[in-house]
């Protein structure tokens, strides 16, 4: 085999095997244990009414994607849902509602959690893309740990040259 051949094999190499960890690519009805095998160790796990779990497959801080893989009691995929996702959110999110534990059962821990002087509160921040455009999903979070509301805005980036 031809030596210029070797970087498009490892390259090739690199996208199946990217491809095989990817969650959104696992077809329902995998079982826990072959689900566990082809996308590695969970971020998180959550429990689910009815003796199912949740593993979730964040890659935050930085990135921009939470991947929820719901299991079933019998121990299968029936569910597999990218939370981050703009147009979930007004079906998702339930101000009121909502406790701490199930913004960390959808979102998983935030990239930030800060305060603002116009809210009693945290404010808790996670990256996302929409239309590849770098965005934020905000969740406010009063001091008894209820959502009270959330709202999204543009990320944006200090130009890194501007000081040259």
């Amino acid at each position: 085999m031809s030596r210029r051949l070797w970087p498009l094999i490892v390259a090739l190499a690199a996208i199946l095997a990217g491809c095989v960890s990817e969650p959104t690519w696992l077809p329902l009805g995998t079982d826990r244990a072959t689900t566990l095998q082809r996308l590695g160790t969970p971020t998180s796990t959550y429990p689910l009414p009815g003796g199912g779990e949740r593993l979730q497959y964040s890659r935050a801080p930085a990135g921009v994607a939470v991947n929820n893989v719901d299991i079933d009691a019998s121990g299968k995929v029936f569910s597999i849902r990218q939370e981050l996702y703009e147009g979930l959110f007004d079906s998702t999110i339930k101000p009121g509602e909502w406790r701490v534990e199930d913004v960390l059962r959808t979102y998983g821990r935030p990239f930030e959690i800060s305060r603002v002087t116009s809210f009693d509160g945290e404010v808790w921040a996670w990256h996302y893309k929409s239309l590849n455009n770098r965005r934020l999903l905000y969740i406010y979070v009063d001091p008894a740990g209820v959502v009270d509301h959330y709202h999204t805005a543009d990320e944006l980036f200090r130009d890194m040259d501007s000081s040259r």
